[in-house]
């Protein structure tokens, strides 16, 4: 089931948008807190974003910049405010498409699902695991962020792996150690720890800072 964040603060449209989209098996999830719609984006990690123009405190084009810093995940923008003008900012902004308001929600739906299948269909021949922008292919055991691929060695893949398929969970370092014998290779709990700084050094340098957050006498977590 695809994510989708709503960022509209008419709550009705918000309602009916939820309702429709429940019909087609996307879970929508509404921003609640408008002060802080990248804070939420970040905590859901959602797969589509769609956003109004007009909203409380900062604009849609505003949380559209925001998001662009971290993420290339699709974005829709309705809004009334459908002049030329604002479409053509709306998408030199980084929108992938402009709906007007009022619109017809089995309309929305099937643009919605265009542009996930667009964005996403990849995935049926090279699955991909995303969290904060980034996506690890499972095909060539690679990670891309920011347009830059990250190569990775075969320990630094499984603990990644690991980590994500457990997003927003501690990961042992226990488990990690299984999935890591899983080669052919002897890992004690040193050499987990070697891997995984190398790890974190990797993600730094491509600017995932704080991608991984360590339980002290747990293990470890990407949330």
């Amino acid at each position: 089931m695809y994510r989708i964040l709503l960022v509209e603060d008419d709550s009705g449209i918000a309602q009916a948008i939820c309702e429709q989209g429940a019909m087609w098996e996307l879970d929508v999830r509404c921003v609640r807190n408008f002060h802080d719609v990248l804070g939420e984006f970040t905590a859901y990690d959602p797969q589509l974003v769609l956003m109004d123009i007009s909203l409380p405190f900062f604009n849609g084009y505003h949380w559209c910049s925001e998001i662009r810093r971290v993420s290339r995940v699709p974005l829709i923008f309705l809004s009334s405010a459908a002049d030329n003008m604002n479409i053509v900012m709306a998408m030199n902004m980084g929108a992938d498409d402009f709906i007007a308001k009022p619109f017809d929600q089995r309309v929305l739906m099937a643009k919605v699902q265009a542009l996930l299948r667009r964005a996403y269909d990849f995935s049926q021949a090279a699955p991909t695991l995303s969290h904060r922008g980034a996506a690890l292919n499972t095909a060539d055991q690679t990670l891309r962020y920011n347009g830059q691929k990250i190569a990775l060695t075969k320990n630094e893949y499984r603990i990644l792996l690991t980590l994500l398929e457990g997003r927003g969970r501690v990961v042992s370092r226990e488990r990690l150690m299984e999935r890591l014998w899983e080669t052919d290779s002897f890992v004690d709990e040193n050499t987990l720890t070697v891997n995984v700084n190398r790890l974190r050094k990797k993600l730094d340098a491509a600017g995932l800072n704080g991608f991984i957050t360590t339980r002290v006498g747990a293990g470890y977590l990407v949330e």
